[in-house]
């Protein structure tokens, strides 16, 4: 574990792995290091994840300081510091990791796109962030956390899957109330990109990853995203469900591309 100073923050972060290809991975919003450590074991190389602003371990900044901008700088830090040649982000850094290409469209060789949930328009005001927001702001974190995830909608999915209430306690055991809080205000306010033709010049292969149905990650989100990349595939799957089931696929199928040298 290491630490990486970006002026207006401390990152956490982990190495496993090394050796190339040298890939960090950058969560989503709420999340932690931990979300997407279910990928590193089947990467090969140096695998590097890290927390960003206000999320897991790292530190704490300022109401203000959690826009793209500053998620992309977190990303671009991290990526330099470890030499990462490429990149998987979900749900908010993927958000991150297109803002980040945006300025350099060539700043990778491969990319992974999992869920992104928004490219030049806002998440917007959706009633489940702010609603988590607020109870970030006023509960003891225990008690937050326990009305987050009875008021998530997932109350059935538990009840199927009694191990799906423990996987999102999981994620979210290094949760900070005070910085996620925060996040959650000023990325649903944001655009990951002001000029989506941008993106037409990042030549890197990548797969979009998302499925129908999900309001927060809207699939027609990940089209747009494989319509202006060049070299860019989407894998969208039909539901929840589908997606749970196909998470071994997946995984097979993102450590496989991201080996490859091709």
């Amino acid at each position: 574990m290491a630490e990486i100073d970006v002026g207006d923050a401390t990152l956490h972060v982990e190495v496993e792995g090394t050796g190339e290809p040298v890939t960090v991975f950058a969560h989503g919003l709420t999340n932690s290091c931990l979300e997407l450590a279910a990928f590193t074991p089947m990467v090969s190389g140096t695998k590097v994840r890290f927390c960003f602003r206000g999320h897991g371990h790292s530190s704490t900044p300022d109401v203000g300081a959690y826009g793209y901008d500053d998620l992309a700088r977190d990303l671009d830090a991290v990526a330099l510091e470890t030499g990462a040649t490429r990149a998987v982000g979900t749900s908010m850094g993927a958000g991150a990791l297109v803002h980040l290409l945006a300025r350099e469209p060539g700043r990778f060789e491969r990319l992974v796109f999992l869920l992104p949930a928004t490219l030049e328009g806002s998440i917007g005001s959706n009633p489940l962030f702010q609603r988590t927001a607020d109870l970030l702001e006023t509960l003891p974190r225990e008690e937050a956390i326990d009305a987050i995830l009875r008021e998530s909608g997932r109350a059935r999915q538990y009840e199927a899957n009694p191990g799906l209430r423990e996987f999102d306690l999981l994620l979210w055991q290094d949760m900070n109330p005070v910085g996620v809080a925060r996040a959650i205000r000023e990325v649903v306010r944001g655009a990951a990109v002001s000029d989506l033709a941008v993106l037409a010049s990042v030549l890197a292969p990548a797969i979009v990853i998302a499925r129908e149905g999900d309001s927060i990650h809207p699939a027609s989100v990940a089209r747009r995203l494989v319509e202006v990349m060049p070299n860019a595939e989407a894998l969208v799957l039909d539901s929840e469900a589908d997606l749970l089931a196909s998470i071994p696929m997946l995984v097979a199928r993102v450590g496989a591309f991201l080996d490859d040298s091709g």
